[in-house]
């Protein structure tokens, strides 16, 4: 009997592993749909700075611009120098704000997680972190990039695009067609486990010290935290990029 149980036994246990969650998370109940409270949350507060900050730095735009203006118009300048590198003369001018967004959405996230303290606002399950620590949102952000490469190489070449699956020989169309799906997994994973590795490095040095220890290594958060958001706004765009030239 002991031999007809010991098998069961242990696939019950590794049913009830496999149930189990890597940390608490708090969530909503929306319609019929589970939503991950703590990233809408830190998500709709990043959105509202963004927000903020554009409406009152354009609400009253000068012809020679002075202070605030002359910082966004820099912003703007970099934004713009960054999409034409990577996209080109030509065609850069309708993916600026796109590839901005992403910049400025990620850098602002993974900046509040540096400096905001969340922990102070207390949740039912779980705590709140930057929306970029969490797989979700940087698959989400992936996706989007992804959706801009495939709509940017068929608008400009059409069902054409499609050719250069095959192209230099049609015995790499898997290996070019892995190459779509690696894409948004390398973004996603890249820049969630960077920022989830860069909160782990601030947290584990600073519990016991934590009078000495925050502000230099959260210097180095904010350093890692503006490199992570420029790496995915670059390689963004270079996928655009690439897709509206075809294969280098």
């Amino acid at each position: 009997m002991d031999i007809v149980r010991s098998p069961i036994s242990t696939l019950n246990h590794i049913y009830e592993i496999s149930g189990v969650e890597v940390g608490q998370h708090f969530y909503w109940q929306i319609g019929g749909f589970q939503v991950h409270a703590q990233v809408l949350i830190t998500s709709w507060v990043v959105i509202a700075v963004l927000l903020g900050s554009a409406t009152i730095a354009v609400r009253d735009p000068q012809t020679i611009p002075t202070g605030g203006q002359n910082f966004v118009e820099y912003i703007l300048e970099f934004f713009r120098d960054l999409t034409r590198t990577q996209i080109g003369e030509e065609e850069y001018g309708p993916w600026v704000p796109f590839i901005g967004t992403l910049f400025l959405f990620i850098f602002v996230s993974n900046w509040s997680g540096a400096l905001l303290p969340w922990g102070i606002i207390k949740l039912p399950h779980g705590e709140l972190a930057a929306p970029t620590n969490d797989i979700n949102t940087t698959v989400a952000l992936a996706l989007l990039t992804s959706v801009a490469y495939f709509y940017a190489g068929l608008a400009k070449k059409g069902l054409g695009y499609f050719g250069k699956y095959i192209k230099p020989t049609p015995i790499l169309l898997p290996i070019n067609i892995l190459e779509d799906f690696t894409k948004p997994l390398s973004l996603s994973f890249r820049l969630s486990g960077n920022i989830l590795a860069d909160e782990l490095v601030v947290a584990v040095p600073v519990s016991p010290v934590p009078s000495v220890v925050p502000i230099p290594v959260m210097f180095l958060g904010l350093f890692t935290s503006g490199i992570q958001a420029l790496i995915f706004a670059t390689l963004a765009a270079a996928y655009i990029g690439e897709s509206m030239e075809g294969h280098h």
